[in-house]
């Protein structure tokens, strides 16, 4: 069963793709992060670089957004990226967001604005029509194409989404009167506010994920009583053809532990992957790219070394994609596979990966083989890895390595305590956690509403600690409310 689990909490959304108890795919949002793709705004010019061919445009954040000559739209066509950049600062342009800020880099933004539905894409800037390449029919193409040419507006753009070849043409034909719609307002706006300012707000995790993921799927299970309800209530198409497919969570243990991924989202924190033979790979990132290291391990094969070798990269070849999906891994990855001496068995590999690359929805590329025998890989960036997201910089070594951060240490705390008072008659809990975890739980408030609804007859003391690790916690339940506690306890609720 193919399973769509969506995890909403108050500071975060965690959304995963569920195969049969596997995780394939794997989303996470915090509220306190914002998050900038597929926002428009009226941005204004601050600076031209000719020599970059390139400008700095004001969208109201701390940093200006970089706008590459490629991404500028002229009279329905993307200009070349040897043109001339034909703008000048105090130029006022309507433009996306296509790469979120990363380190001290700005925002990238694009004027080829697109607005997204569950089966059509809108472009309202480019002629142009586009079938998803893995819809591969080409009666359903030619089909397709049809449908979009008569209906898009005059001059601009479609892109017809994988799910379009699942709909009638009166579904298709709803959603596009719905984009044209979105984009006549977004022109409305614009008008009337002043640059740099947002003019168009892209939805949240858990609407996305319904919209861009719902291929091939059973059931969506959400934890969030209000999320579900809106789902429900809005999402009729839905609903009209899988009146089913809503679930609400209602239990108490967490979403992510009741259906098995939990331990899975903690792995893809660590380096060290291990693979289903024994053998391993080892990911490490530097500023510049990503590193992948396929290594036997204490796998030893049956036939013979290169039998060994050639099982190990097979193997290796399919989770280094979905490690790339999940981790959200972007820009250059190489990949140092086992060396093969035998030269159907390097094609073979080469060709299994880029089989399971062609799953991924991000644009990923392999390049191919370098001279020193490694695998090059290009993965289009469009948001933070989950590492920037789930983790900090360690304070212990001073940001040479990472740790769990605050937030995740308390939804970790949060799931233990769950667990705790699950069957049991305990009136209470004393959680002793580090200061800094301390501080962000009182200051966020961040399980008033857990403790509120679901442990209202129970009581949970906080203490915090120097001598505890940051990633480290003690929980004891103990069987009266009044107890004899250190003056810096703190009663959650």
């Amino acid at each position: 069963m193919r399973r769509i689990l969506i995890d909403v909490h108050p500071n975060s959304t965690k959304v995963c793709i569920v195969n049969n108890g596997l995780l394939e795919e794997f989303w996470v949002e915090r509220k306190n992060l914002n998050r900038l793709v597929g926002n428009i705004y009226k941005g204004k010019v601050e600076n031209v670089l000719p020599g970059m061919q390139a400008a700095f445009v004001n969208i109201g954040l701390d940093r200006n957004a970089f706008l590459y000559v490629g991404d500028v739209v002229v009279d329905g066509e993307r200009v070349m990226a040897d043109a001339s950049l034909n703008l000048r600062p105090g130029d006022t342009v309507l433009c996306q967001v296509e790469k979120d800020e990363f380190g001290n880099k700005g925002a990238r933004i694009t004027m080829n604005i697109t607005i997204p539905g569950r089966v059509v894409v809108l472009m309202p800037r480019l002629d142009y029509v586009g079938i998803s390449r893995k819809i591969t029919d080409e009666n359903v193409r030619a089909k397709l194409t049809a449908i979009a040419d008569e209906i898009r507006p005059e001059g601009c753009g479609v892109i017809m989404r994988t799910q379009a070849q699942h709909c009638s043409e009166a579904e298709i034909r709803s959603e596009m009167k719905w984009l044209v719609g979105t984009w006549n307002k977004i022109k409305e706006d614009t008008l009337r506010k002043p640059a740099g300012t947002l003019v168009y707000r892209e939805k949240d995790l858990a609407v996305r994920a319904v919209r861009d993921m719902l291929i091939d799927v059973d059931e969506i299970v959400i934890n969030n009583r209000k999320v579900y309800d809106e789902f429900c209530a809005n999402l009729v198409y839905i609903t009209e053809e899988h009146p089913d497919i809503f679930k609400y969570y209602r239990s108490n243990k967490s979403i992510l532990v009741a259906y098995g991924v939990s331990d899975q989202i903690e792995a893809l924190l660590r380096r060290k992957v291990p693979l289903r033979n024994g053998a391993y790979l080892i990911i490490d990132r530097t500023e510049a790219l990503t590193v992948i290291d396929v290594n036997t391990g204490r796998y030893v094969g049956t036939k013979n070394l290169e039998e060994t070798v050639f099982d190990t990269n097979r193997i290796a070849a399919v989770e280094i994609a979905r490690q790339l999906r999940l981790r959200n891994i972007g820009g250059i990855i190489v990949v140092d596979f086992i060396d093969m001496e035998n030269e159907k068995h390097r094609e073979r590999v080469l060709s299994v990966l880029q089989a399971e690359l062609a799953k991924d929805r991000i644009k990923t590329t392999l390049v191919g083989l370098t001279g020193l025998g490694l695998v090059e890989i290009t993965r289009k960036k469009t948001r933070s890895m989950i590492e920037s997201v789930m983790l900090q910089p360690c304070p212990y070594c001073h940001g040479d390595g990472y740790v769990y951060s605050d937030e995740h240490m308390i939804m970790k705390i949060r799931t233990a305590v769950s667990q705790a008072f699950e069957g049991s008659t305990a009136k209470a809990a004393l959680v002793t956690i580090a200061p800094s975890v301390f501080n962000k739980l009182f200051s966020l408030r961040y399980l008033e509403n857990e403790c509120r609804n679901e442990w209202k007859d129970k009581r949970i003391y906080v203490v915090p600690d120097d001598r505890m690790h940051i990633e480290k916690f003690k929980l004891e339940t103990l069987n009266s409310a009044i107890l004899d506690l250190p003056d810096n306890a703190r009663l959650l609720y």
